[in-house]
């Protein structure tokens, strides 16, 4: 199922605004009064500014524990893609639903917009969606107005639109199966409550979802024992480049394989009963936090370990405040080119760096 989308024509064409207060402070809920219809001259500028969050996202689906056709979200979104006109009455209640559900005590009030987009291209075909977004904090900017032939400063508050907290793409691609959800919260901390408890999605159970995942927590749990062992003693003074060794051994295991096997990977990389059922906890733990179990066997997307990748730097933490840092990409060079080792005059150990030239 894929999930590359171009924004590139993409239009805005109508937007449902509101002000999302909190129930348990006594804050009103506040919604227009009609759709805003955006002017023809704005709508790609719109669009590029409001689509921006969401490329390379993971890919989600709405999800009930009954059927499908009992989600809110999901009737409401269903409604405007039959019937765009339904944008009002459909996003006062996906507004309604927004406030009814934020009952917790960290949860921000903020103003809320849905858009109805058009054209946004995908390489199967060219779809609409309904994109959600809410802002939590309001910025001051300053805008200089012509006024009587002489300039005015004025300040102003508004929304910027690179501070957006969260926000939901639905795209009307699958609608038997819960639409293609794009979703983010940069807050992180209260995700829980826009991805279950608001949207109700979970993730799409596909290749480069399981591709990403499993790979991720296999060089996380590696890097993991890793450090553990080192910290008990068994390893004292190895480089964090070891651990990133290790590491790189277990992603390797994604690299080589076409499909992927959770026995064979047990038996292959994690090689112990001991460390495969830690690997299970993990795992689990991992799968609690998505809201989504996570099949035993995939065909590998190689596209989609690049997150991966990106863990396997290596950082080296001084005591005297230096700091050495190990690009992916050279960390295994790094015993080649680093040496360590312990000065008796000094009474300290040192780390030693060979290099050709300063690319700084």
């Amino acid at each position: 199922m894929s999930n590359r989308f171009r924004f590139n024509n993409a239009l805005v064409t109508h937007l449902v605004l509101a002000k999302v207060g909190h129930p348990q402070r006594d804050e009103p809920l506040q919604t227009s009064k009609q759709a805003f219809p955006v002017a023809e001259a704005d709508q790609p500028m719109l669009a590029a500014l409001l689509l921006k969050p969401f490329s390379n996202l993971t890919p989600h689906r709405f999800s009930h524990h009954a059927a499908l056709a009992q989600h809110e979200l999901n009737a409401c979104t269903a409604a405007i893609f039959e019937d765009p006109g339904q944008l009002h009455p459909k996003g006062c209640e996906i507004a309604k639903r927004l406030y009814a559900k934020s009952n917790h005590p960290n949860i921000k009030s903020g103003d809320l917009c849905i858009a109805l987009v058009q054209g946004i291209e995908s390489e199967q075909e060219s779809v609409n969606a309904v994109c959600i977004l809410k802002s939590e904090s309001i910025v001051p900017f300053l805008s200089i107005s012509d006024h009587d032939g002489d300039l005015r400063l004025h300040t102003e508050h508004g929304i910027n639109p690179e501070k957006i907290d969260k926000g939901a793409l639905i795209l009307n691609r699958f609608p038997n199966k819960g639409y293609h959800v794009l979703t983010f919260d940069r807050g992180g901390t209260e995700s829980r409550f826009w991805v279950r408890d608001f949207l109700g999605v979970t993730p799409i159970n596909d290749s480069p979802f399981l591709t990403n995942q499993y790979a991720d927590m296999a060089v996380a749990f590696v890097k993991q024992e890793e450090e553990e062992r080192q910290r008990s003693g068994d390893a004292d003074d190895s480089p964090p480049w070891d651990t990133a060794a290790a590491a790189r051994e277990a992603l390797s295991y994604f690299e080589s394989q076409e499909k992927f096997n959770l026995q064979e990977f047990e038996e292959k990389v994690l090689r112990s009963p001991e460390k495969a059922a830690k690997f299970a906890v993990h795992r689990a733990k991992v799968e609690e936090e998505l809201g989504q179990r996570f099949d035993p066997s995939f065909e590998i997307s190689k596209k989609d370990l690049n997150k991966a990748r990106k863990h396997l730097g290596s950082v080296m933490k001084l005591d005297t405040g230096v700091e050495i840092h190990v690009k992916p990409a050279f960390a295994k060079a790094a015993e080649a080119h680093i040496e360590q080792g312990f000065d008796e005059e000094k009474g300290m150990k040192f780390v030693k760096v060979f290099f050709n030239r300063n690319l700084a």
